[in-house]
């Protein structure tokens, strides 16, 4: 048995207005996997990753973590077995200092003091933010505050790693310093995002969301050859797999060409006597 397995059974949510955001969503991801869920804003991204360690109640359907399915009952371990990290890190950022967020999960595992200030330390500097433990986080850049948001779930430390939209508001820097970071992880990872060239970077593996539907689950680069369910799910193709307008033979300019002029048709030239 292992806890680093995900699988969703046919799930639906509908919200209290009746909008249906999850319509019949099936998916098993294994031990390891590292996996992209895309679509187009409303697809259902963003409320699919909030049932997986239950932050949403399912409308109906199952959601399995290992072999246990999640109920209210088992919900303090899921969530400690799925670490979610949000879109806006302020949402997980609430303490006077960098060192008391990452260590508000461990607290309240009732950890002794010298077993936070471990994971703490580990956290921190898996994320290279260890200059950072003693600063409010009101005062870190958009990056910093992504690179502390993951330590505070890595010092849970969870078997799956969820992260909504990790790249977003980041500048080129930062954005490759979090994808290498990223990379070092052997969790199970599931990730959402618009941004595809991380996605297709990062992921061996791509969910494609349509209308609260699961389009197409597959290898990350066949799902990105797939011109047709591309369109139909207002996706485009990553930035990696679209020609160079200015290389590609098919957007190349024709070079101008110049009037032919017959030799015979030159007027002679003329002598100033």
């Amino acid at each position: 048995m292992s806890h680093h397995i995900v699988e969703t059974r046919h799930l639906k949510h509908i919200y209290p207005d009746g909008t249906i955001a999850l319509k019949d969503v099936s998916f098993r991801i294994e031990h390891g996997e590292s996996v992209g869920i895309i679509g187009a804003n409303g697809a259902g991204k963003s409320t699919l990753l909030l049932h997986l360690n239950g932050y949403l109640t399912a409308t109906s359907g199952e959601i399995i973590i290992g072999d246990d399915p999640l109920t209210k009952q088992n919900l303090a371990v899921i969530r400690r077995t799925v670490g979610m990290v949000f879109q806006d890190p302020d949402d997980q950022l609430f303490m006077p200092t960098v060192f008391d967020d990452v260590a508000f999960g461990p607290i309240n595992l009732g950890l002794s003091r010298a077993e936070i200030e471990t994971r703490v330390s580990e956290a921190l500097s898996r994320v290279e933010a260890g200059a950072l433990r003693d600063k409010p986080p009101y005062h870190l850049s958009c990056g910093e505050k992504k690179r502390v948001a993951i330590a505070t779930v890595l010092s849970m430390l969870p078997e799956i790693l969820v992260l909504d939209e990790p790249t977003n508001g980041l500048d080129p820097y930062a954005r490759r310093l979090l994808i290498a970071l990223l990379k070092g992880f052997h969790h199970t990872r599931i990730v959402t995002s618009h941004d595809l060239d991380m996605i297709f970077e990062l992921c061996e593996r791509t969910i494609v969301l349509h209308e609260g539907e699961v389009m197409a689950d597959g290898p990350t680069l066949e799902i990105f050859r797939d011109n047709a369910l591309l369109n139909t799910c207002r996706l485009e193709k990553p930035l990696a797999m679209q020609g160079c307008p200015v290389c590609s033979p098919e957007h190349r300019p024709l070079p101008k060409q110049q009037p032919l002029i017959e030799p015979h048709s030159r007027k002679p030239h003329q002598h100033n006597h």
